[in-house]
């Protein structure tokens, strides 16, 4: 027991100083302090201990509260102090979704690396443009901020379904009405955007919209990828209070159900004898295996839900490039985005 008792104090140290190890030096500015940054991005901040320099509001007012809420940091409303200041190597930009595409571009040719939040952009255009301009000015590193990719449950998900046969699946997204602003754009992206990033590039086949008189809308769509074809229903018709969000995932070796980005269970294929099920011969309980979830009976971090949405692993796979402890694979940039904003494009065209 002694032996054991200081394997795990050996353990907990090393955990400990590793962690204190984790440090950032490189200096960074924030573009907005809505909620999404109060609630979501300055807490991973913070908790990264980031060397936030900057946080750039839309009046001087905010700024001097900025100031005097956040010890070390200046508050400031005008953008270029951020542009010009060359010891900001990282800007993190957050504001209105109409703003995104013309700060980026200021960002971009100030030769800065840029984290953007969902949509960077209003369409396929403006998209073009932002790749153009980072090739242009040679901005070192992009980051846009779909969340979802980054959830820790995507990364264990991308793994079951490697070399596997992917029959079809079913997603459904459902939240409450969204009346202030392009629900397609701003809302229905996270979907659209998870699945292409699942399973690569989507055809439309069918896509038809369903408009109700409160305002809400829903979109009944069928995807077809290369290697499956999907089912999905995306609809603001239901309750922010309740808001469901459930992609299952039909495979040769059985049924992938993923909840609410928290939650990943399988139940495996039944098997059968010259088509016949055996299971209606022999019958038995179902199995289902829940591989992955979120542990909410400890507070730690792994478990708290900043972590497990995925905007922990957003800011710090941009902090990790900016400070070149992570190679830049491309895979979160604007050029990762061709493939969503097309699919979006081409509902729109089917469904106007």
């Amino acid at each position: 027991m002694a032996n054991l008792s200081n394997i795990i104090k050996r353990y907990k140290s090393y955990r400990s100083i590793n962690g204190l190890r984790a440090t950032y030096t490189c200096q960074y500015a924030l573009i907005g302090i809505g909620n999404h940054c109060v609630g979501n991005l300055l807490p991973v901040i913070q908790h990264l201990q980031l060397p936030l320099k900057y946080i750039c509001c839309t009046s001087e007012k905010k700024a001097t509260l900025v100031s005097q809420k956040y010890n070390g940091v200046k508050g400031t409303d005008n953008l270029n102090t951020i542009l010009d200041d060359e010891t900001i190597l990282g800007v993190i930009l957050a504001t209105t979704p109409h703003e995104h595409f013309q700060i980026a571009r200021k960002v971009l040719k100030a030769g800065k690396s840029l984290f953007i939040e969902k949509p960077p952009c209003e369409d396929e255009e403006q998209l073009r443009t932002l790749i153009d301009t980072v090739r242009l000015f040679g901005s070192p590193h992009v980051v846009v901020g779909l969340q979802r990719r980054f959830a820790p449950i995507t990364q264990f998900l991308h793994q079951r379904l490697k070399n596997t046969d992917k029959h079809h699946y079913l997603y459904r997204y459902q939240t409450g009405l969204y009346p202030e602003g392009d629900v397609l754009l701003e809302l229905f992206i996270h979907p659209l955007d998870y699945v292409v990033h699942l399973f690569g590039e989507a055809k439309v086949i069918t896509a038809n919209r369903i408009t109700f008189k409160n305002g809400g809308q829903t979109l009944m769509l069928v995807l077809e990828h290369r290697e499956v074809t999907g089912m999905l229903e995306l609809s603001t018709d239901f309750s922010w209070q309740n808001a469901q969000e459930e992609l299952s995932i039909s495979t040769s070796k059985g049924c992938y159900t993923l909840s609410n980005m928290e939650t990943l269970e399988f139940s495996p294929k039944r098997s059968s004898f010259l088509g016949v099920p055996l299971e209606k011969v022999v019958p038995g309980n179902a199995i289902t295996t829940r591989l992955c979830a979120r542990n909410a009976f400890l507070p730690i971090l792994d478990n708290n839900q900043v972590v497990t949405q995925g905007f922990f692993n957003e800011i710090k796979a941009f902090a990790d490039m900016v400070e070149n402890k992570r190679e830049d694979n491309y895979a979160f940039g604007f050029e990762s985005m061709k493939h969503t904003y097309s699919l979006m494009a081409k509902i729109r065209e089917t469904t106007h």
